[in-house]
C-alpha cells in the first residue's frame, strides 16, 4: 500500500529545483508588517501600514530629493588618510579599505548639488554604513567644500545627518572638524544663504554638537534617535530611569530642540515650501 506509506527516504529536491524567495524581497518592520521591498522603494522607504522609517543612505535621499535623480557629486574621491597610525583590531588603513568594499562608499557622507522641483541645492548626507557614520576629517572637509559650492554659487545647503558621532581612529582630528564646520556655516549665516538641517536615525556625538544642530530650520524625521551621549550612557551616568521616549525626535521636538518633524514622503515638497518661503 504505497500510496499512504512513504517508499523513498529523504528529500529529493535538488538545490537548483529549489524555489525559495530570494534575499531582499520583502522588509519586515519592527511592529511585524511586511511590506515588498519595491512597494517600500516607491513610498519613500516608509512602510505605509506604520508609517516606520526605514533607514537609508545617501543613495536613496539623493533619489527622492534630486529631480530625476540627477545631480552632479562633489569631492567624490576623496578617502581617509591614517594621520595617528592608528591600530586596534587592525590597522586604521585596513578598516577604511575593507569598509570601502562593503559600503561601496568612499567615507560617511557624500556630496552633490542638482535640482529639487526646479530649485538649485547643495545637499551633504551621511552614510551610517561607512563605520557608523563617523565623522572623521573627510567627512568634516567633504562638508567644508559644500559649504564653500554653497557660498560661491549662493544655494541653499542641506544637511543629512546620520551619525554615532567623532571617529576615535582620528581622535582630535576628527573633533577638529566640529570647529571647521561650524565656521563654514557661520559664513553661510553672513551671506543670507538657508542651511537646513535633516536629523535622521541616528544622530549623535559630535556631529549632533555641531553642524547638526545650527541650521535655520532643525528638523527631523520621525521617531530617530537624536541626542550628544546615549540613553544608556546617561542612565548609568545619573543612575536614574529616563523618560519615555527619551532623546527620540518628538522627545527633542517638545523640548524645544527642533523646529518640526517631516514625514519623509512629504520631505520634498516640504523643502521646496521652505525654501521659496526663506528665499522670498
Amino acid at each position: 500500500m504505497a500510496w499512504f506509506k512513504r517508499t523513498d527516504k529523504g528529500i529529493k529536491t535538488s538545490t537548483e529545483e529549489k524555489k525559495d524567495a530570494p534575499d531582499g524581497l520583502w522588509f519586515k518592520t519592527p511592529k511585524g508588517n511586511i511590506i515588498h521591498t519595491r512597494e517600500l522603494k516607491n513610498n519613500s522607504y516608509v512602510c505605509p501600514d506604520d508609517d516606520y522609517h526605514v533607514k537609508i543612505g545617501s543613495k536613496e535621499y539623493f533619489e527622492i530629493l534630486f529631480d530625476g535623480n540627477k545631480f552632479h557629486e562633489l569631492d567624490a574621491n576623496m578617502k581617509s588618510g591614517d594621520p595617528l597610525k592608528f591600530v586596534d583590531s587592525k590597522p586604521y588603513t585596513s578598516r577604511i579599505e575593507q569598509t570601502i568594499k562593503k559600503a561601496e562608499l568612499n567615507d560617511a557622507v557624500r556630496t552633490a548639488v542638482g535640482k529639487m522641483n526646479g530649485l538649485d541645492l547643495v545637499v551633504a548626507c551621511m552614510d551610517f554604513n561607512f563605520i557608523g557614520g563617523s565623522m572623521g576629517s573627510v567627512v568634516g572637509e567633504k562638508i567644508a567644500r559644500a559649504i564653500d559650492y554653497s557660498l560661491k554659487h549662493k544655494f541653499p545647503f542641506l544637511m543629512i545627518s546620520k551619525s554615532g558621532g567623532a571617529r576615535m581612529m582620528e581622535a582630535g582630528f576628527s573633533l577638529m572638524q566640529m570647529a571647521k564646520t561650524s565656521a563654514k556655516l557661520a559664513l553661510l549665516d553672513k551671506a543670507g544663504i538657508p542651511y537646513i538641517s535633516l536629523l535622521t536615525d541616528p544622530t549623535t556625538g559630535g556631529v549632533t554638537a555641531s553642524y547638526a544642530m545650527l541650521g535655520d530650520f532643525n528638523i527631523a524625521e520621525p521617531g530617530a534617535l537624536i541626542g550628544f551621549a546615549g540613553p544608556r550612557v546617561i542612565r548609568e551616568t545619573i543612575g536614574k530611569d529616563l523618560p519615555k521616549g527619551f532623546q527620540s525626535s518628538e522627545f527633542v521636538l517638545e523640548h524645544g530642540f527642533l523646529d518640526f518633524i517631516i514625514d519623509r514622503r512629504q520631505l520634498k515638497n516640504r523643502l521646496t515650501t521652505l525654501l521659496k518661503l526663506l528665499n522670498n
